[in-house]
């Protein structure tokens, strides 16, 4: 190798270092300014009027388990439920993901656990810091924006665009100088010191794609040069490992069951009767047809509908009959899932009952005590892996995402 090879290559050599170091530096610094943007005011201790310390504080109340990490691991074998033999029912695991997700409320007021010590001149000053937003870090992904008095409408064409991207966004403000988080509404004349955007990261229509969420990322940063705000966007790509985790997670357990009642041999079931039990047992009838069992916050139990292709309606004739009706249950969805199902049971029986029919699963099999016994051990693994993943069944977090 000649002394003009040696050379070239050792200038080369610095010059990537001299590029690598550059381009740490530059990140420290960038790192550094976004960190700076979301932190606090500290006051000065010395410019302070007399102030008292800090009260102990506590949460009244926790709707859903704190998560510091996210715990879906997409090395771990989540098959074990699917592979259940169940000969005495057909499960339907491919629900419509229809994209109605339901707002998570706001975090619980944070109120004194102790009453406050009596001013004292020798207090030192303690700065408080900003309530925790409300970000749900095991299934969204975060952008937050910093800026001196924003005010909401600026985010107004944004708001409107990110109804488009197919997946729910959440949009939560802390007003200046107060004290708790809230929903953002653009046509309001309010203005923020500190605002979180999230997007939802999966439910029943897959995983977030990383068009989405770039895409959103793109409009508050847009926002943000237009109207001189600090934006600092989650890492995409992290992002994206959690969305294919947990769209894997749900996947193995979005689990529908479907009772049937039928009429023995060829003979068809005395609708009338079936809907005069429906309304007995306190279901309500739905805007498309189909009666519901709801819980005390509106959400549904189970289901009852009907066979033909006419659903049900308000004013059912004395003798009309049907070729049979299905009870079906949204597994992820239901809180107390053991004990719902136990019930639709009960109830699938005494239409039977009534009707002189038989309860049967989709391959028309009839149901015994035995196969409803297997049904409730897999419903039992089923739920243990909800909980172990933190998302309990007919949770917040599970309506969201099984939505």
């Amino acid at each position: 190798m000649s002394d003009l090879q040696i050379g070239l290559l050792v200038i080369g050599v610095a010059i990537v270092a001299v590029v690598l170091l550059f381009n740490w530096i530059q990140e420290r610094r960038f790192r550094k300014q976004a960190d700076a943007a979301f932190q606090p005011p500290v006051g000065d201790a010395l410019m302070q009027p007399e102030t008292v310390p800090r009260e102990t504080h506590s949460r009244s109340e926790r709707f859903e388990p704190a998560l510091r990490e996210p715990v879906f691991d997409a090395s771990d074998d989540m098959r074990d439920v699917a592979e259940v033999n169940e000969p005495h029912l057909q499960i339907d695991a491919d629900l419509s993901r229809a994209d109605a997700p339901l707002e998570d409320s706001m975090p619980t007021r944070v109120t004194s656990a102790a009453p406050a010590p009596p001013p004292s001149a020798h207090a030192p000053y303690v700065a408080v810091t900003a309530p925790e937003a409300p970000y749900d870090e095991l299934i969204e992904y975060r952008i937050r924006v910093g800026g001196d008095g924003v005010l909401a409408n600026v985010f107004a064409d944004a708001f409107n665009h990110a109804r488009t991207l197919g997946k729910a966004v959440r949009w939560a403000g802390l007003p200046a100088a107060a004290a708790e988080w809230e929903e953002i509404q653009p046509w309001r004349d309010v203005h923020y010191q500190q605002v979180v955007v999230t997007m939802q990261l999966a439910d029943r229509n897959g995983a977030a794609q990383e068009e989405q969420l770039s895409a959103l990322c793109a409009l508050l940063q847009n926002v943000g040069q237009a109207h001189g705000l600090r934006v600092a966007c989650d890492d995409v790509a992290d992002a994206m490992e959690r969305a294919q985790a947990i769209d894997r997670f749900c996947v193995d357990v979005d689990v529908l069951i479907g009772l049937n009642v039928v009429a023995r041999g060829e003979g068809a079931v005395n609708l009338t009767r079936i809907v005069h039990e429906a309304e007995a047992c306190g279901m309500a009838l739905g805007m498309d047809g189909v009666f519901q069992l709801l819980d005390s916050r509106g959400e549904p139990l189970y289901a009852l509908c009907n066979h033909d292709a006419e659903p049900f309606n308000t004013t059912v004739m004395e003798g009309q009959t049907s070729q049979g009706v299905t009870l079906q249950f949204d597994v992820p969805r239901v809180p107390d899932g053991l004990k719902v199902f136990d019930g639709m049971v009960t109830f699938g029986r005494k239409l039977a009952s009534e009707v002189g029919g038989i309860l049967v699963d989709d391959n028309l099999r009839p149901l015994t005590d035995s196969g409803i016994e297997k049904i409730r051990i897999q419903l039992t693994h089923i739920y243990e892996r909800m909980e172990a993943r933190g998302v309990p069944s007919g949770s917040r977090r599970a309506l969201r995402l099984f939505s």
